[in-house]
């Protein structure tokens, strides 16, 4: 079958990769793609926001499956607008999407549904927003652009007068845009952060290996947050206890209440989780693979993904057999541009790529690559995600940084201490 891969970061590059090893598809397409895809798959130069383009090119290649890679089409229904053409597609609804498209309606969501989550209150109005937070006493507390922001629309603040300055900056200047024009306002949950990914269609629902984001900008978890510097998996902070404890409580009830709610979902089900003193608490929802969570989670997968993305996407996800896992450990470590989170130059070429790609039980994924000249150059704040399997975390991690060291370019940097909450 022929398998269009939508999107272009390093997300997209890992399901491209892993597609591609199957032996039921035929040829991958990815569009717009990456100087990484564009050796594993045809690239198409179609932007994710252009839904009737895309529509018309999956008919016109007669397309049996296409995954939706990224948050934003999911946001606009382009999984809505290729079903409609009797596309299957490995994706969620308009409706569904809302989920991640709108923090206050998953708070809604959360709320209806009883999972466990921080208390938190909603505001579209600055100067109402301004007078909850004086009121207040002092505390930690937390500011989400409600909007999708590319994973930066999170504040963590302190203080009042961070808060107080979080608030300003997301309704008044508009650092995220129109994302900001509601904000929610919620108490800092207190512990470790695991991200859980499973397959969700129908009523079945099928937990991924866990895993772990990295999303401060700096080691040691300080700096701003970004879209993620690294991860690795399984996150040994998630017993089978607690993946229990998960699934029971949250997974379960929030399928549950968006099929209430006329809002099935099908595709990923992604649950940005807080391991607390009272238990696991849910900080976000995501509808799509995290990325880079999906680079280490995708490596250690041995079951055909394209078999399991179809058979979701035709609502026959009950018919799969249990999934198959590499039971080594992977890490992936992003290399950034300078400047990021926030303005970087682009068009610097990458060096070493050839080198690093001769190591073993390594995977360089591309994230923000294009070519130019021939060569390959950079394309984005987050550049690439240097990914390893090992026989232990601290192994899959040295062999991370083995790769990092091979690659450079003008401004290249990275976190260095990615997997290190795994001891």
């Amino acid at each position: 079958m022929k398998v269009l891969v939508i999107g272009q970061g390093g997300r997209e590059h890992a399901l491209v990769w892993k597609l591609a090893q199957s032996d039921s598809v035929s040829q991958v397409f990815c569009a717009p793609g990456n100087a990484g895809t564009q050796s594993e798959a045809t690239n198409v130069a179609i932007s994710v926001s252009d839904i009737p383009q895309m529509v018309a090119f999956a008919k016109e290649e007669s397309i049996r499956l296409a995954v939706v890679g990224p948050e934003v089409p999911l946001v606009a229904g382009m999984a809505d607008a290729l079903r409609a053409e009797g596309i299957a597609v490995f994706g969620p609804s308009k409706a569904a999407a809302e989920l991640e498209g709108s923090k206050s309606f998953a708070k809604q969501m959360m709320w209806k549904a009883n999972v466990p989550t921080a208390k938190s209150e909603t505001f579209s109005n600055f100067e109402a927003a301004e007078a909850y937070l004086e009121e207040r006493e002092e505390q930690p507390l937390v500011i989400k652009a409600d909007g999708l922001a590319a994973g930066k629309g999170v504040l963590i603040c302190d203080t009042k007068q961070e808060a107080l300055d979080g608030i300003k900056s997301l309704m008044k200047i508009k650092e995220f845009g129109d994302a900001g024009k509601t904000v929610i306002i919620e108490e800092k949950l207190i512990g470790q952060e695991v991200s859980i990914l499973a397959i969700v269609s129908g009523s079945t629902i099928i937990p991924l290996e866990t895993s772990q984001d990295h999303k401060a900008a700096h080691d040691g978890d300080k700096g701003p947050n970004t879209g993620g510097m690294g991860a690795y998996s399984p996150a040994p902070l998630v017993t089978d206890a607690l993946m229990d404890e998960i699934i029971e409580k949250i997974l379960v009830p929030m399928v549950n209440v968006m099929k209430i709610e006329d809002r099935p979902f099908n595709g990923v089900l992604y649950a940005g989780l807080m391991i607390t003193n009272q238990g696991p608490k849910v900080l976000e929802f995501n509808v799509r693979f995290g990325d880079p969570e999906a680079q280490p989670v995708l490596m250690r997968l041995k079951t055909d993904l394209a078999q399991l993305l179809l058979a979701a996407a035709e609502e026959r996800l009950d018919e799969i057999e249990p999934l198959e896992w590499d039971e080594r450990p992977t890490v992936c470590v992003v290399m950034a541009s300078e400047g990021y989170p926030g303005d970087y130059e682009k068009g610097r070429v990458i060096r070493g790529l050839g080198e690093a790609a001769e190591l073993a039980d390594t995977k360089v994924f591309h994230a923000g690559t294009t070519t130019k000249d021939g060569q390959v150059v950079t394309d984005g704040g987050r550049v690439l995600g240097v990914t390893a399997i090992g026989d232990s975390i601290s192994d899959a991690k040295l062999k991370a940084y083995q790769a990092v060291k091979c690659i450079r370019w003008d401004g290249a940097w990275c976190r260095k201490d990615i997997s290190d909450k795994a001891r």
